[in-house]
């Protein structure tokens, strides 16, 4: 076989769906429901209840995203909180329920009696301990709507997930209270969290010993609606630019030196041919001087168009990007499509300056799958019925030694919407991959570079550098 083969074949069975689906193995699967006399409740100690009668410290929602802190220790958000309810459809039936993110001890240890789902067996027990739950505020005014939170002070006002939460203006105005946070991700230092929004979008820079908002990054104008509504719907008939009503930035990565953003967006935007549309963007943006710089990505898999849920650096030019359906548990229907992707950006064309559709495609960077989540699920015994319709969250763990073989952790999370009736617990799923494994797909081992904190993969006669972040946190978890 002439060389030039076999770099064809070596290009070809990256990532492929066979070659990757059998590089990573679903070791463990963990819940975690909550207590406190048989409701669901978190560490936050509000009292009282919202608008639709739930409860204010209700614990739900939290794999929308996913971000590892070091140790056995992770960060979890629940979205704009509990709205399946309904109580006013005049705002989306959302309520004051406060924003937040959870601290999450990630306990995995092997097996010893074995895990089994359906006869087949899990090599680790993954038992997820809720540790700490964390308000988010400003210390400057917010515009709120028809209901103020009443643990507000003068100089501490909370955000939340009600949708009547803004001024008239650009739906990126910061002063704005409504906050729908969907990516989180953590400072390098360990002292402070990002966070992305689907409202704005925004993305902040929150303490992440008291939850106060350090920062706000601006975005782009074009990423604004000018024509504000409580109601989703108004909010999609009345704006033809800017992101599409609960289709915001629904991902964000860090890159592992610390000093990148990669916010990702859930759909296209209106200019851009809008929900369910081919023509995504990734924007990233300098952690120190906020200047940011957008990149076209292709929604299209198998010609269907799929919504974008999350977005976990590799290093600082690729990427894996979580795209699912709504399908699965939680929507009363089987789980149809869940698969992981790759995307590399090096040599990408900035898009800033562009917008619809054709010329966006034009400069989106290839594609391929890294794993199909659908498939190994269900090769585990799974039903795709009982796969969750909203997996969004993605981190990658702490490395696990099995046999003296070194193995590396990707977490997977899903978004219950506070309605474990429906949609189950929210679950998190480990699956590994090792040196070995990484071989089947034309990769070398990885081996530590002189920072212990970041490995390196090695594309064997090709020279591709892939990088997974291992940042070690130095604060205390």
């Amino acid at each position: 076989m002439t060389k030039k083969n076999l770099l064809a074949l070596a290009l070809a069975g990256i990532f492929g769906a066979s070659a990757a689906h059998a590089s990573i193995d679903l070791i463990a699967i963990g819940s975690l429901s909550g207590s406190s006399a048989g409701s669901f409740a978190d560490l936050s100690g509000l009292t009282g209840t919202l608008e639709n009668g739930l409860a204010a410290n209700n614990l739900g929602g939290i794999g929308s995203g996913l971000a590892w802190a070091g140790g056995s220790t992770f960060i979890a958000t629940p979205d704009r909180g509990p709205n399946a309810t309904v109580w006013n459809a005049s705002v989306d039936n959302t309520t004051s329920y406060i924003a937040r993110f959870q601290t999450i001890t990630m306990n995995l240890s092997a097996t010893q009696d074995t895990t089994s789902i359906a006869g087949r067996t899990l090599a680790y027990t993954l038992t997820p301990t809720l540790t700490a739950t964390t308000l988010l505020s400003s210390t400057t005014p917010l515009n709120y709507g028809a209901v103020t939170p009443a643990n507000n002070t003068a100089s501490l006002q909370y955000f939340t997930g009600r949708s009547d939460n803004f001024a008239p203006g650009l739906s990126t105005n910061p002063n704005n209270a409504r906050l729908d946070p969907e990516g989180v991700r953590v400072s390098n230092d360990g002292k402070s969290v990002f966070v992305s929004d689907e409202y704005g979008p925004y993305v902040y820079q929150f303490d992440r010993a008291t939850g106060q908002r350090l920062r706000s990054y601006d975005l782009p104008n074009t990423f604004a609606i000018a024509n504000l509504s409580a109601s989703g719907a108004a909010e999609i008939a009345n704006n033809p630019t800017g992101r599409v009503t609960n289709k915001g930035m629904e991902g964000l990565a860090i890159t592992p030196d610390g000093k990148t953003l990669v916010g990702f967006m859930q759909s296209p935007l209106a200019q851009d041919g809008g929900d369910g549309g081919r023509a995504n963007r990734i924007v990233t943006i300098d952690v120190a001087t906020g200047a940011t710089h957008q990149y076209a990505y292709d929604n299209l898999v198998a010609g269907k168009t799929y919504n974008s849920s999350e977005i976990l650096a590799v290093n600082d030019h690729e990427f894996l990007v979580l795209e699912r359906d709504g399908k699965g548990l939680g929507d009363g229907s089987d789980a149809k499509m869940k698969a992981i992707y790759r995307v590399d950006l090096t040599g990408a064309r900035d898009v800033s300056n562009l917008s619809g559709e054709a010329d966006l495609l034009a400069a989106a960077p290839t594609k391929t799958q890294f794993l199909d989540l659908r498939a190994a699920l269900i090769a585990m015994g799974i039903p795709a019925g009982q796969i969750p319709a909203k997996l969004e969250g993605l981190a990658f763990g702490e490395d696990i030694m099995v046999g003296g073989v070194k193995k590396h952790t990707l977490y997977v999370s899903n978004d219950n919407d506070f309605v474990p009736g429906a949609a189950g617990t929210n679950k998190f799923y480990v699956f590994s991959f090792t040196d070995q494994d990484l071989a089947r797909v034309q990769l070398q081992s990885i081996s530590p570079v002189p920072e212990p904190e970041t490995y390196a993969m090695l594309l064997s006669g090709l020279g591709l550098i892939v990088a997974v972040a291992r940042r070690r946190n130095r604060a205390a978890a």
